[in-house]
């Protein structure tokens, strides 16, 4: 026969208190003085007792959980923007609900209608399908927060890093060595994270005078293998590039794995830019140079954005977009070409 489980009258009976000083501890609804509040506690404890998070939500509207979408859990860009997030969660005593997309447009839709029908308060999601639509949701004033990746047209609160900006300087880096050939691993271009680090790379070539050409130019996957494939592919070209700039850290580690496989040595015969910065890129050979991205504070961001939603009036302030600057690490996978004719003349 199953156990009856503990109620607010037995804590009550316990700590030798009203059932109302207990609910005041249990949900933080009133002050209580720290010698009853300790009583309860530990009464609360003795008993195994935890308050029932359904009913206090049928009381206030609210149920302190919130919803966090990410389209790939396994990039290692997200785990860091999770942990800022859950940091201001938690501080403002709310739990987050973690979904990871799989860069899967139906299972996205699907997590986003299950957060919806389990009530939590709001979400923050960064889309795989970049045409996703959020206005019934919105419509509803269901808070949602967009960070990182940012649908068309979305009108709610959005968090993103000036990834053209990071692309731009990325790429007259390489210009100001001195590479003219220069190719780009550009991602999934239907991104507004990867569009905006192509839009950099072009204006950068573009205020250089120099040309994009299409056989340098690789649209296309996310993952490893895809940039291995291209790596393959571009290592094999007559002329190559003599420089890469790889929009994503994933298609970046298929990159270096083709480079190796294929003879080519960085930055001897390649220099290579990535696009964020972890560990393992100081512990590549040679060690990468990356455009870092502030995951952590773009998780802070993001989630402080929801958190004053549900504070207020959800149409209390106008919709806010936070762009949050990008550093440049220069590490050791770029290296200066001898000057061309060409350049010599651009430079003078």
């Amino acid at each position: 026969m199953k156990k009856k489980a503990p109620t607010m009258r037995d804590v009550a009976r316990l700590a030798e208190v009203s059932v109302a000083t207990v609910s005041a501890v249990a949900n933080g609804t009133a002050v209580v003085s720290p010698k009853r509040a300790e009583r309860v506690r530990k009464a609360m404890e003795a008993l195994d007792f935890h308050p029932d998070q359904i009913a206090r939500s049928l009381k206030t509207g609210r149920t302190q959980v919130l919803g966090m979408i990410v389209p790939d859990v396994t990039n290692p860009f997200y785990p860091e923007v999770i942990v800022g997030a859950e940091e201001i969660a938690r501080a403002s005593n709310y739990s987050v609900i973690l979904c990871n997309a799989n860069e899967d447009p139906t299972q996205e839709q699907q997590q986003l209608n299950t957060l919806f029908s389990h009530r939590v308060d709001g979400v923050l999601i960064a889309c795989s399908d970049p045409a996703i639509s959020l206005d019934r949701l919105m419509r509803r004033r269901f808070p949602i927060v967009c960070f990182d990746r940012i649908p068309p047209g979305f009108q709610g609160d959005t968090v993103a890093t000036d990834n053209f900006q990071g692309a731009y300087e990325a790429t007259r880096h390489l210009i100001g060595l001195g590479h003219e050939r220069i190719a780009i691993l550009a991602g999934r271009t239907n991104l507004s994270t990867h569009s905006s680090r192509v839009e950099g790379f072009r204006r950068a070539m573009a205020d250089a005078r120099l040309p994009v050409h299409d056989e340098f130019c690789w649209p296309g996957g996310m993952q490893p293998d895809a940039g291995y494939d291209v790596g393959r592919q571009m290592f094999a070209l007559r002329p190559r590039p003599t420089a890469v700039f790889c929009t994503n850290n994933k298609l970046l580690l298929g990159l270096v794995r083709a480079m190796a496989e294929s003879g080519v040595r960085c930055p001897k015969d390649i220099s290579i830019v990535g696009f964020d910065d972890f560990t393992w890129t100081e512990n590549f050979h040679p060690r990468l140079t990356t455009v870092a991205q502030p995951a952590r504070e773009l998780g802070r961001r993001a989630m402080r954005l929801l958190i004053e939603r549900l504070e207020n009036s959800v149409d209390e302030f106008p919709r806010r977009q936070v762009v949050l600057p990008q550093e440049l690490k220069l590490r050791d996978s770029t290296t200066q070409m001898a000057a061309s004719p060409r350049r010599k003349v651009l430079q003078s």
